[in-house]
């Protein structure tokens, strides 16, 4: 059994002996394969890393563990990040862990509030501001550059160096790389991660390809398929509600260098493919997480896959993160008399 990312794959981590290791026993996320949308792709085989199993329920956890025991390490007692949800909840989660002081910084009104009920809760001094996500990352790197406090967003090396270790997996799993890797892109970490992962596995000679990446932002909020930032981003996928991304070249540089793409979705598109992960496939995730989804049926239209193709498809946070999406997604509860007889007749028993 494995303590987490770090001691799994200590060689390949920026962890030195004398380091602190914060960790919750992150990573190890299953490789679900898919038992119906995989009939909607001309067949390709279909897999589904569903980061929501982390244990602060996405995929945040596994450079929050690196980026957090490097912090400890180097004698800061703070950390501090911006945050839509998912980053704030992971390093409350893991500054908690480390006897750390977390301070976030988030855009008012505009986080789910699975995810800031989270950081609360771990104990993290929460801040609203009348401003979008870019405008909580430039405060915090203000912060960053003038007091001694730790940013923990994705800015921070040691969170890509971190969040690769889920190409590890995948490979170890596969006994390869997919064809094709496809993500939701916001503040475009984790496409930035997932290449640097596979190649490092390509070049130690533990996998004989690589995979193209596919990302896929929201249409409102898309900047890196317009070409420019995007002032006032809007999307239901609150995850990936970023209009200027800190990895935005390095996104593209995953993208060029594998020979993949980057194109947006709509959210009738995000929300038909969270409908359908859930319906057909009986995984819950965050809306966000269903882009990598909603861009794989856009391609399987316009017949982009074949038989022989392997596909891999990052579900980046849990449902739960977002229970308002949920809800408004569903049928209500059907009100009716405690006859058991009388629901089993309703239901056709």
């Amino acid at each position: 059994m494995y303590n987490g990312i770090i001691d799994r794959y200590r060689p390949l981590m920026p962890i030195g002996d004398s380091d602190h290791i914060i960790t919750l026993n992150e990573g190890n996320t299953p490789l679900i394969r898919s038992a119906y949308i995989e009939t909607m792709t001309g067949n390709a085989a279909l897999f589904f890393k569903y980061e929501g199993s982390n244990p602060t329920g996405s995929f945040k956890d596994r450079g929050m563990t690196v980026a957090v025991s490097k912090a400890k390490s180097e004698g800061y007692d703070s950390v501090v990040c911006a945050s839509t949800g998912n980053t704030s909840a992971s390093a409350a989660a893991y500054a908690a862990r480390a006897g750390m002081k977390a301070v976030v910084i988030i855009p008012k009104g505009k986080i789910a509030l699975g995810k800031l009920s989270q950081a609360m809760l771990y104990g993290a001094s929460v801040v609203q501001i009348d401003g979008n996500f870019d405008d909580a990352l430039n405060i915090v790197r203000n912060i960053a550059n003038e007091y001694h406090v730790a940013l923990v967003n994705s800015v921070n090396p040691y969170r890509i160096e971190g969040q690769k270790s889920a190409s590890f997996e995948i490979v170890d799993d596969l006994s390869d790389s997919p064809t094709y890797h496809i993500l939701p892109v916001g503040n475009a970490g984790n496409i930035t991660a997932y290449w640097k992962g596979y190649k490092e596995y390509y070049k130690i000679g533990k996998t004989e390809s690589l995979p193209a990446m596919l990302g896929f932002q929201a249409a409102g909020a898309a900047p890196i398929v317009l070409g420019h930032k995007v002032l006032h981003p809007e999307t239901v996928a609150t995850a990936i509600r970023i209009g200027n991304p800190a990895s935005w070249e390095n996104a593209l540089s995953a993208k060029n260098e594998s020979g993949g793409l980057i194109d947006s979705v709509t959210d009738d598109e995000i929300l038909t493919a969270y409908k359908l992960l859930a319906d057909h496939e009986g995984i819950f995730c965050e809306p966000a997480s269903a882009a990598s989804v909603a861009g794989l049926l856009k391609l399987s239209g316009n017949s982009f896959f074949k038989s022989t193709d392997i596909i891999v498809c990052t579900l980046t946070g849990n449902g739960l993160k977002d229970p308002d999406n949920a809800i408004e997604s569903s049928v209500p509860p059907i009100s009716m008399p405690s006859d058991y007889k009388a629901i089993a007749k309703a239901f056709h028993l």
